[in-house]
């Protein structure tokens, strides 16, 4: 058994963390060899990062800000109230605080606020001997990355990139102008982090440079960093399709009555459109009545349309974060969705229809008008599922016309949507099917 005083291992206290408060961390994390400690500290999230800085004492703080980055920097300050802010800005060296400053003033979900103002830089006259002796200087910068290298002109626009390899292997005396590559793949400081990740994907690079409206170069974002971004974004998208507001913070680390109230809220305007619901099942309380085995097949009949509508929201809102569907794609998707809900309506048609007919043949539980009644079943749910995809494939778009996010379109909301659009189609067709036997 691991003495009190036996310092903490690092992998250990990795799988104890999320269980620790924040002074139970401090103490864990202090008790760490120095190389253990700089390896654990820097695979934290920004959000530990920063409530581990503040928890240790102050004279400890400063070596642990300016361990990081200046993104990361920029990051852990994300993460703090403003009057915590000042203090570990304070704690950065001169040049760094600048870096970190100028990075603040970005989106925190856009290229600029993801970026690193560290990267390798040469001119473009200069040849290979000489930019191999000045990237050697700038190494001792701490620079994110030097597998690429960046050629800028006096004006810090961008020129072209090389590979550090190429480089080093051209012959001495060769230009960096003669070897750059000019067909370069930028994003603009501004661009939304997810169009940033969807472009990472596209071309496979391990970073990608970052440049204002003037092309003057400011940073990069490196594939480690667009990791973080795409399981922010997905871990988002995933909480609003289950009907709920995203979640600011890790599930454990969420107080409860926060996650109360992002729950409650989508919960609560389910509830009220679920009473659509039972007012519409009121206007047909008169057929319920005559005829009470319409009652049974109501849930099998609205579930199965909720469910169909779930799979298609679900499909298109994946489809719109990876940038497989755009808006001007919508009437594509919606009358692929037509075919879909159709095709999928007659197999759940045809199932129902069995479903009545095998039943009144061995028990004779629904009685002489059987068959109508398996049309019934049948009809309806080939229209209630056609419904449910076609709402469910139409409405994200329709969020993002209105400039809202598409994931809102959350599965049980597009359920309960349905929910009353069955209840009116079922009742409907049996009223024309039934009129006259059963009603």
């Amino acid at each position: 058994m691991r003495s009190h005083d036996e310092p903490e291992e690092d992998a250990d206290l990795a799988e104890r963390w999320a269980e620790l408060d924040p002074d139970e961390r401090a103490a864990a994390f202090r008790s760490l060899p120095r190389d253990e400690a700089d390896d654990f500290f820097l695979s934290l999230s920004a959000a530990d990062e920063a409530a581990l800085v503040l928890a240790l004492p102050p004279g400890e703080r400063r070596l642990w800000m300016r361990l990081l980055a200046p993104d990361d920097a920029a990051d852990v300050l994300m993460e703090v109230q403003p009057e915590d802010r000042d203090e570990l800005l304070g704690l950065l060296d001169a040049t760094t605080r600048r870096e970190v400053q100028a990075l603040l003033a970005f989106a925190e979900d856009a290229a600029g606020g993801l970026m690193s103002p560290r990267f390798a830089r040469v001119r473009p006259d200069i040849t290979v001997d000489e930019a191999i002796g000045y990237l050697r200087r700038q190494a001792n910068l701490h620079l994110e990355t030097i597998y690429y290298v960046y050629v800028l002109d006096s004006e810090q626009r961008l020129l072209g990139v090389s590979s550090l390899r190429d480089i080093v292997s051209a012959p001495a005396g060769t230009i960096v102008r003669d070897i750059m590559k000019t067909d370069v793949v930028c994003v603009r400081d501004d661009m939304d982090q997810e169009s940033v990740a969807r472009l990472f994907a596209k071309e496979g690079l391990l970073a990608i440079p970052v440049v204002d409206a003037e092309g003057r170069m400011e940073g990069i974002v490196t594939a480690d960093d667009i990791v973080e971004v795409v399981e922010e974004e997905a871990t988002e998208d995933i909480q609003k399709i289950g009907g709920m507001e995203a979640l600011d913070a890790p599930y454990l680390r969420t107080p409860l009555f926060a996650m109360v109230k992002k729950r409650g809220g989508w919960l609560a305007a389910l509830f009220v459109g679920e009473m659509l619901t039972a007012t519409a099942m009121a206007y047909f309380e008169d057929e319920i009545a005559r005829a009470v085995v319409l009652a049974l097949f109501l849930p099998l009949i609205i579930s199965s349309g909720g469910n169909s509508g779930s799979q298609a929201t679900t499909l298109v809102i994946r489809a719109m974060a990876l940038g497989e569907v755009r808006p001007w794609d919508a009437m594509r998707v919606v009358r692929r969705e037509l075919a879909s809900g159709l095709m999928l309506g007659a197999i759940l048609g045809t199932l129902g229809f069995l479903r009545v007919v095998v039943a009144q043949s061995l028990f004779h539980s629904y009685g002489e008008h059987s068959l109508l009644l398996a049309a019934t079943v049948s009809v309806s749910l080939l229209g209630v599922v056609t419904c449910g995809t076609l709402a469910g494939a139409a409405l994200p778009f329709l969020l993002r016309a209105l400039k809202l996010d598409p994931a809102s379109a959350s599965a049980p909301f597009v359920a309960t949507l349905v929910d009353v659009a069955g209840v009116v189609i079922y009742f409907s067709v049996a009223a024309m099917l039934l009129r006259g036997t059963l009603l």
